[in-house]
């Protein structure tokens, strides 16, 4: 289970953030998780909690945006979502593609309280 290395790093990155921007509190944490990233959602949301309960984070809030797998043939230019058709263009029943998105895991926002 990676998620847990992950989670770390995105703790760490977000308290490294907050020190070198005189920020003293985080509200949310929006992250970006393809759906070919090889990292499962659930278990970010279920480690969260876990791993910032005794840092400054412990208040903040973990948001996941979920980015669709898409690719398109390079065949036919046909786009479609990689998971839902097992890798094989369902227009020409290629499996050349080039994947466009879907393999990032990322902080897309950092969200600080209006009152800051």
């Amino acid at each position: 289970m990676h998620e847990i290395g992950i989670v770390k790093a995105v703790v760490k990155t977000v308290l490294d953030f907050a020190a070198d921007n005189g920020v003293e509190t985080v509200s949310e944490i929006v992250m970006s998780v393809g759906e070919l990233s090889l990292v499962v959602p659930d278990y970010l949301e279920k480690l969260y909690p876990v791993v910032v309960k005794d840092t400054p984070l412990k208040d903040t809030r973990l948001l996941l945006e979920i980015v669709p797998g898409l690719a398109e043939c390079e065949d036919c230019d046909a786009i479609f979502n990689v998971a839902a058709c097992e890798g094989i263009c369902p227009d020409c029943g290629s499996q050349n593609k080039q994947v466009l998105s879907g393999t990032e895991c990322t902080i897309k926002e950092i969200h600080i309280p209006e009152s800051q």
